[in-house]
């Protein structure tokens, strides 16, 4: 294809992507969003967002996502239900994304299709999900307040967002399959030595229990295979995250686990293609690290159209 379709597009519809086509569109860059769902991503399951500066009371993640993308489109986004089958380097400075049902082309291309949870498939985990299951403490550990609370894994997320949580929990249970933990050394002190945590060793998760919210889990002994139930008012899964990139390999730089590589102005390894939020290799995944990468990502595509059409 010889003509361009349009200056930005911009794949995946949360945070990252929504600021990014608010501040190309505000930079007069005819820009497409393509969102392979709901407009939103990972935001729409937080029931409130108490972290996000300029709300001091919080606000429904719903009611967020909804006020930046009537923002986005007031300055002339367009956004395109469709799901991105692959990417290529185009013609010159064009790039080329392919869709079901169509191809189009832009002179940037900016990534920010996030990652999802992974999750552990078992009887009550969906089900429960956001009313008592969650998969962020840094998110929603105020909303336990004073409970006792499980966390499921023995790395690094689930032992730090574990200590994280004492802060609000009554007690905290680390629930890991072996009988040590894969964290970091002095991760783990600092584990050992909190009293509001409690270990449970050689025990994998069988199933979450719960009405309206849960209220108790199923847990088995990996060694003596026996069952036991322990009651909780919350479930945190740390079973890894996994970038949502499988469109892209071959494309651009990937780290093992298959997050886009970028610099701090979200370039990747090929001219043309910015990444930004959870889907490229950072420290903090949250809506507002988010945002402040789709706003960078931006200014840097503009800058980089406006060197091509030199």
């Amino acid at each position: 294809m010889s003509t361009t379709d349009y200056d930005v597009i911009i794949v995946g519809g949360g945070p990252a992507g929504l600021t990014a086509g608010l501040y190309t569109c505000r930079s007069r860059l005819k820009s497409l969003l393509i969102e392979k769902m709901v407009v939103g991503g990972q935001a729409l399951t937080i029931k409130m967002v108490k972290n996000y500066p300029g709300f001091k009371d919080g606000i429904k993640g719903l009611e967020l996502i909804q006020n930046m993308e009537e923002q986005a489109k007031k300055f002339g986004l367009d956004i395109l239900t469709g799901d991105v089958e692959g990417v290529s380097a185009g013609e010159g400075n064009l790039r080329q994304i392919k869709l079901s049902d169509r191809e189009l082309s832009c002179r940037a291309l900016i990534i920010a299709s996030g990652s999802k949870h992974n999750e552990m498939g078992v009887k009550g985990e969906s089900e429960l999900r956001g009313r008592g299951v969650s998969y962020c403490a840094t998110c929603d550990g105020s909303f336990f307040r004073g409970l006792d609370i499980a966390v499921i894994g023995g790395n690094n997320s689930a032992v730090e967002e574990g200590i994280f949580l004492t802060k609000y929990a009554k007690k905290v249970y680390i629930v890991h399959r072996r009988d040590q933990l894969s964290a970091d050394k002095i991760v783990q002190e600092r584990a050992f030595k909190n009293k509001k945590i409690e270990f449970v060793w050689n025990t994998v998760l069988e199933r979450i229990e719960g009405n309206q919210t849960v209220n108790a889990i199923l847990l088995r002994n990996v060694k003596t295979n026996t069952l036991s139930k322990l009651e909780v008012g919350g479930v945190f899964m740390y079973v890894g995250i996994k970038p949502n990139t499988e469109f892209l390999k071959g494309i651009v730089a990937l780290d093992e686990r298959g997050f886009i590589i970028t610099d701090d102005e979200m370039k990747t390894s090929l001219p043309g293609i910015f990444a930004a939020g959870d889907v490229r290799v950072k420290l903090l995944r949250q809506i507002a690290t988010a945002v402040g990468d789709g706003a960078t990502a931006a200014f840097t595509a503009e800058k980089y159209i406006e060197d091509i059409k030199l």
